[in-house]
């Protein structure tokens, strides 16, 4: 679709995730044993036959530069099509950090202008879903419309982290919005947003430059609620899987959602493609069990190695499970080493972990458990549920 140019919103630290995302924003958090959130929207971009992607980063951006490196991994090289990391940069217009996600699009306009799309698809960097744009576009066509935002159907009762729209339901697929919240203090509508702006060009660079006078600089704070009744706004409603894992429970959970013998993320189905030259995962040889290891419902990866017993987990590549050891409801990121009759319960440890012999980490049924990573839990430590463990000082990943 060479008319369409697609924009990634990043993201940065998000503090319900604690010490996972003190060394790099939430869209390169690891996911599933191989992945990356981000992965999810370069995919469905991929898929969806965008090739002209932007990915508007500040947070610790180095994890998301070496893990996205040419887009060659979504087969995003080549001619009129690619991947562009776009910082914050200095320049006669603008020159100073991000200060919202329409910010961050307006001060790269110039980016925009020298493409020429016919249309700006903009997008969270840091969700978990399957979806072909395609069929929003031609939806957004079919409407006339100028601004067309993707709605997922979430029941509410309180405060809302989302924004909320009321849509008119005048088609299968969506309908003109009547009325726009953004994180209303109480229920306004159980259409949540996901952050999948479509815009005509024109349009979008219009309502950036009326924004850029004196607001938040947001798109759902400032923009959205001003075009219902203005423009031509529509929802799109969104009927699959989505995953917002903004807190360490629907972190935990959207992962768990890979296990089973139905997973409600199915990656191979999905063709979700990642950065397999990545050093975290290249040259790993295949995973290996001892004979006394027992694996139930779980996703090990390559480079790992169990002596132990693994339940309802998932190990990245480099895990290491000591004999004797247990693990059970947890997610193991690179390199974690599990000593010999450790018992990990419901807990996520970054990268570069150790726990020590005999020590007991989170509990069954317990809250979710964090380490930090490079973090060091010595011998036959007891580390409550609940506990977050930062990471060891200096650690870079």
């Amino acid at each position: 679709m060479d008319n369409i140019l697609a924009l990634i919103l990043a993201g940065g630290r998000v503090d319900e995730l604690g010490v996972l995302t003190h060394l790099r924003p939430k869209s390169t958090m690891p996911f599933g044993g191989l992945y990356r959130i981000i992965d999810f929207p370069l995919s469905n971009l991929m898929n969806s036959g965008i090739e002209r992607v932007g990915v508007l980063c500040q947070y610790r951006a180095s994890s998301l530069v070496e893990h996205i490196g040419n887009g060659s991994s979504w087969d995003m090289v080549g001619r009129n099509r690619g991947v562009t990391l776009l910082p914050p940069f200095q320049a006669l217009r603008a020159s100073d950090w991000y200060k919202g996600t329409a910010d961050a699009v307006y001060q790269n306009i110039d980016f925009i202008e020298s493409i020429k799309p016919e249309m700006v698809l903009i997008l969270s960097g840091d969700h978990i879903y399957r979806m072909d744009y395609r069929d929003m576009i031609s939806f957004h066509l079919e409407m006339g419309a100028e601004i067309t935002c993707a709605f997922v159907d979430r029941e509410a009762d309180g405060p809302s982290r989302f924004g909320e729209a009321k849509i008119e339901d005048s088609h299968p697929k969506g309908g003109r919005i009547l009325g726009y919240e953004e994180k209303p203090k109480t229920h306004y509508s159980n259409w949540a947003s996901m952050t999948v702006y479509l815009f005509n060009t024109q349009v979008l660079l219009e309502l950036l430059q009326e924004n850029v006078r004196d607001s938040s600089h947001e798109f759902g704070k400032d923009i959205m609620p001003k075009l219902v009744g203005r423009r031509r706004f529509f929802g799109y409603f969104f009927r699959g899987y989505w995953a917002y894992s903004r807190t360490l429970e629907e972190y935990w959970q959207a992962n768990m959602d890979l296990l089973g013998q139905e997973p409600k993320i199915d990656l191979d189905r999905w063709n979700i493609r990642t950065n397999l030259d990545h050093e975290a995962i290249r040259d790993r040889g295949p995973a290996s069990f001892g004979r006394h290891a027992q694996v139930t419902d779980s996703r090990i990866y390559n480079g790992v190695r169990v002596d132990g017993i693994v339940r309802r987990s998932i190990l990245f590549p480099g895990v290491v499970v000591g004999k004797g050891a247990v693990i059970e409801d947890s997610i193991l990121f690179f390199d974690t080493q599990i000593a010999p009759e450790a018992r990990v319960y419901r807990t996520i440890t970054d990268i570069g972990v150790t726990v020590g012999r005999g020590s007991i980490i989170g509990k069954k049924d317990g809250l979710i458990t964090t380490i930090g990573a490079g973090a060091t839990i010595s011998k036959d430590q007891v580390v409550p549920d609940g506990t977050e463990i930062g990471p060891a000082p200096g650690m870079r990943i």
